[in-house]
């Protein structure tokens, strides 16, 4: 079975494929906002917008999220972060999820995410 990256990255950053897609399985790297002024609603929203780019490419869109990993650097965020996910995922296929606080590579990243999902 063939497998399939999009977007690969190069140093001096890490090198790493932002979407690798085998068979019918899709996996997303940990997202982040690119214009890393914005608060945390900003952010989320950039990195859904991001999400959503690479599952179009890759065939599929988030009605076939399987899992998500979410990753912010204060807690005190989570629900204006939780308010954007919940506007965004779709309601009847919710993927199963995990959130925890965490340091980030950037100190301006507040959010962090990364899902799996099938075509």
């Amino acid at each position: 079975m063939s497998i399939t990256r999009i977007d690969r990255t190069s140093p001096p950053g890490p090198m790493m494929s932002r979407c690798v897609i085998r068979g019918d399985m899709v996996y997303l790297a940990g997202l982040t906002a690119r214009d890393r002024s914005a608060d945390i609603t900003g952010q989320t929203r950039q990195i859904l917008d991001q999400i959503d780019h690479y599952l179009a490419q890759a065939g599929t869109d988030k009605s076939n999220l399987l899992q998500a990993n979410l990753w912010i650097t204060d807690m005190a965020n989570f629900s204006s972060m939780n308010a954007v996910w919940n506007d965004w995922v779709d309601p009847e296929n919710p993927p199963a999820r995990a959130c925890v606080k965490a340091d980030l590579a950037v100190p301006e990243l507040l959010v962090e995410i990364m899902v799996t999902a099938c075509r």
